[in-house]
């Protein structure tokens, strides 16, 4: 099937397919025209990556959760591995979110709000509390 029939039916963009192409995550066959040919199987695993991506993994954790889904002998332990690391860069992320909201809320709290030209906010974007 041609790019965009893969595209409608992995629900990516063509763009996002040929990139994965570009980086080596799929390696459709080609046509006698030089045209990429997509098999099922090819859909298949641009809808895995589709999922993976949406999941938060990285390019290479895709790559290498690809390899691991290839291997008929893989340990579930190395997948595991995969999603808890995955996890736990997710919980930092939650709790660098979480500060930031902190200090942005201080900020809000500080600024009156008004007409006035004074503000907290700017004054901490440009490092004038830091002095």
């Amino acid at each position: 099937m041609n790019i965009g029939r893969a595209a409608q039916k992995s629900r990516l963009p063509a763009k996002t397919i040929r990139y994965y192409e570009d980086v080596s995550l799929i390696k459709p066959s080609r046509a006698e025209n030089g045209y990429r040919d997509y098999s099922e199987n090819d859909v298949h695993r641009l809808r895995f990556l589709q999922r993976s991506r949406s999941l938060g993994f990285t390019i290479e954790e895709c790559r290498l959760l690809l390899s691991l889904y290839d291997d008929d002998h893989r340990a579930s332990a190395d997948v595991k591995s995969i999603a808890q690391d995955r996890i736990g860069e997710i919980d930092r992320k939650i709790k660098e979110l979480k500060s930031l909201r902190i200090t942005l809320t201080a900020l809000s709290d500080n600024c009156h709000g008004d007409e006035r030209p004074d503000c907290p906010i700017i004054d901490d974007l440009s490092g004038k509390n830091d002095q």
